[in-house]
C-alpha cells in the first residue's frame, strides 16, 4: 500500500469558490484577471496596481514569438508522449531532470509529471539531461524559450521599477540578466485523470497543491486546457481561463519582501481535467545566490514605516525552502517577528 502524505484529491466543499450575482460558483470567472497590454503608456501604474491587489496579472502584447511559444510545446507534448521506460531516463528529478507525481524531497504528490531545468549556463545539471529524439532540437527550442521569456520578465520588472519611481530602472531586472542568475525553467504536463478517479464524484483532482513561488517573479503559460487557480486576499479560490498566447506573472516571495510587503506572493495551484491535458511553461526568475534579499532603501523613505522583514540571502531562503512542504509559508520564517 502506498500512502500519500498530501491527498491528490480534495473535496470541492472544502474549496472556497468565486461568489458573483448572489451565486457560488465553481466556473471560471473572466472579469475579475488584470491584464495589462505591455504597450500601454500607463502599463506601469497598472502593473503596481496588480501586484499589489493580486500579485498576478496576464500579459498581451508581450513580445515573445507565438512560434516560439508552439514549436516548445509541440516538443514537450512528444516528450510526454513517449512510454514511461523512456521518459524515466531522463530523471528522477534531483531536483534537475524529469519528475511524475511526487513533487520535491518532503513528501508532497500531485497528478503531474514534468521537466526541471537551470537556465544558469554555468551549472552542468542540464548537460547530463539527453532527451529521446532530436535533444539538440529540443535544447535549442528550450533555450529561445527562456531567452525570450526572461527579456520579458526584465521588461516587466522595470516597467515596476519605473512605477515605483526607485533608480536605477534595473535595479529589478539586473536579478535575472545576470550571468550568475539562479532561475530554473519547469515544461508540466497534467494527463486526463483515469476513470476510477473520475468516479469519486465531487471531488477534484489536484494537480498541483497550493503553494507561493519562491523566486522574484513566475512567467507561465498554458495549452487550451483550464486548471489554473489563484487565491484572493479572502481566501476565495478563483479560476484563471487560459490563454496559450499570453503569459501570466506571477509576484514571488522574494520580490515580496523587496517589496516590504506592498506586493503579495501570490497562492495558487493547479486543478487537473478529467478529459483534456494541460500542458504549461513557467520560467522562476531568481536572483543570483549571493543576492541579499531585503526591502529596497529607495522605497522606505516613511521613517515610521516597520521593515517587515529580515535580511537574507536567496541562497539561504532558497536552502529553508527545500526543507520545508510545498503549502508552508516560507517567508514567515524571515519575518521580523518570527521566533528564532
Amino acid at each position: 500500500m502506498v500512502v500519500l502524505s498530501q491527498p491528490l484529491v480534495e473535496n470541492v466543499s472544502h474549496i472556497k469558490t468565486c461568489k458573483h450575482n448572489n451565486t457560488t460558483s465553481d466556473h471560471v470567472y473572466t472579469g475579475i484577471i488584470p491584464v495589462i497590454d505591455l504597450l500601454d503608456p500607463e502599463a506601469n501604474n497598472l502593473i503596481i496596481k496588480a501586484c499589489q491587489e493580486f500579485g498576478f496579472f496576464k500579459v498581451v502584447n508581450h513580445g515573445v514569438p507565438i512560434e516560439t511559444i508552439t514549436k516548445l510545446e509541440n516538443e514537450s507534448i512528444n516528450f510526454f508522449n513517449l512510454s514511461q521506460i523512456e521518459k524515466d531516463k531522463v530523471g528522477p528529478a534531483k531536483p534537475f531532470g524529469y519528475g511524475n507525481k511526487r513533487i520535491g524531497s518532503n513528501g508532497d504528490v500531485g497528478w503531474v509529471e514534468y521537466l526541471l531545468f537551470t537556465t544558469n549556463p554555468e551549472l552542468n545539471h542540464n548537460k547530463s539531461i539527453t532527451i529521446p529524439g532530436n535533444s539538440l532540437l529540443f535544447w535549442g527550442l528550450v533555450n529561445e524559450y527562456i531567452s525570450a521569456v526572461r527579456n520579458m520578465g526584465c521588461m516587466v520588472l522595470e516597467m515596476i521599477a519605473e512605477g515605483l519611481n526607485i533608480e536605477p530602472k534595473n535595479i529589478l531586472s539586473r536579478m535575472l540578466s545576470d550571468e550568475k542568475s539562479d532561475s530554473c525553467f519547469r515544461l508540466n504536463h497534467y494527463p486526463p485523470y483515469p476513470e476510477l478517479l473520475q468516479a469519486l464524484s465531487g471531488r477534484n483532482l489536484i494537480g498541483f497543491g497550493e503553494h507561493t513561488d519562491p523566486q522574484v517573479i513566475s512567467v507561465g503559460r498554458s495549452n487550451s486546457t483550464s486548471g489554473l487557480q489563484i487565491s484572493l486576499k479572502d481566501g476565495t479560490w478563483i479560476s484563471v481561463p487560459p490563454d496559450p498566447y499570453s503569459f501570466f506573472i506571477n509576484v514571488g516571495d522574494s520580490l515580496q519582501a523587496i517589496s516590504n510587503g506592498r506586493f503579495m506572493s501570490v497562492r495558487h495551484r493547479v486543478v487537473a481535467d478529467s478529459l483534456k491535458a494541460r500542458v504549461s511553461m513557467v520560467y522562476f526568475g531568481g536572483p543570483p545566490l549571493s543576492e541579499k534579499i531585503a526591502p529596497l532603501s529607495s522605497l522606505m523613505e516613511d521613517p515610521n514605516e516597520q521593515i517587515l522583514y529580515n535580511d537574507f540571502t536567496w541562497s539561504e531562503y532558497k536552502t529553508s525552502a527545500y526543507k520545508t512542504r510545498l503549502g508552508d509559508n516560507r517567508l514567515s520564517l524571515f519575518e521580523k517577528n518570527a521566533q528564532s
